[in-house]
C-alpha cells in the first residue's frame, strides 16, 4: 500500500517512506520505536501519512536507526504540474 501523501499545496504532497525502508532493513516499527524512544502510536501516525510535522531530532534519529538520508524517507510529489 502507497504512503498517504501530507497535503501542502494544491496538487503537491510530501510521501514518507517509513514502511518501505522498513521493509528494506527487516525492521519491524516495534523495534524502530524501541531504537529512537518513540511510542509505537507516534511512529505509526508517521509511517501511515497521518503526521503533520516531524521533529529535526525525530528525523535524526530515525535515519540513524535506518542508516538512511533524509531524502531516502521524505519524498515531494508535485501532482499538478
Amino acid at each position: 500500500m502507497p504512503p498517504k501523501p501530507h497535503d501542502t499545496d494544491e496538487g503537491a504532497a510530501i510521501m514518507v517512506r517509513l514502511d518501505d525502508l522498513l521493509h528494506e532493513r527487516r525492521m519491524t516499527l516495534t523495534e524502530l520505536a524501541e531504537r529512537v524512544g518513540l511510542t509505537l502510536a507516534n511512529l505509526s501516525i508517521l509511517k501511515t501519512g497521518k503526521a503533520k510535522a516531524i521533529r529535526f531530532s525525530t528525523l535524526a534519529a530515525i535515519c540513524r536507526e535506518l542508516d538512511c538520508q533524509p531524502g531516502e524517507l521524505l519524498e515531494y510529489r508535485n501532482d499538478a504540474a
